[in-house]
């Protein structure tokens, strides 16, 4: 059985999940299509407001938040997978 690799896993999972938070808080700025998303968002991740400087915030919270939880995911998963 092939291992995952845990550095790649958890740095793939921030990437994507920080890029989604930053272009959210993006879209938010010009739209009021996230705005939801963002309220949300904003009681988890603090300092994550629709603005340039929240968003930069929100995808540095995200790419640290989902990064952890990727490495905690891809090393559960090759211990159980043995």
């Amino acid at each position: 059985m092939t291992k995952l690799d845990v550095k790649a896993f958890g740095l793939a999972f921030g990437i994507i999940w920080g890029g989604a938070m930053f272009l959210m808080g993006v879209i938010d700025i010009f739209t009021a299509w996230g705005d939801g998303f963002g309220l949300i968002m904003s009681t988890v991740y603090l300092g994550y407001t629709p603005t340039l400087v929240g968003s930069i915030i929100g995808g540095i919270w995200g790419f640290c938040d989902a990064g952890i939880g990727g490495v905690v995911f891809a090393w559960l998963y090759n211990k159980l997978a043995k």
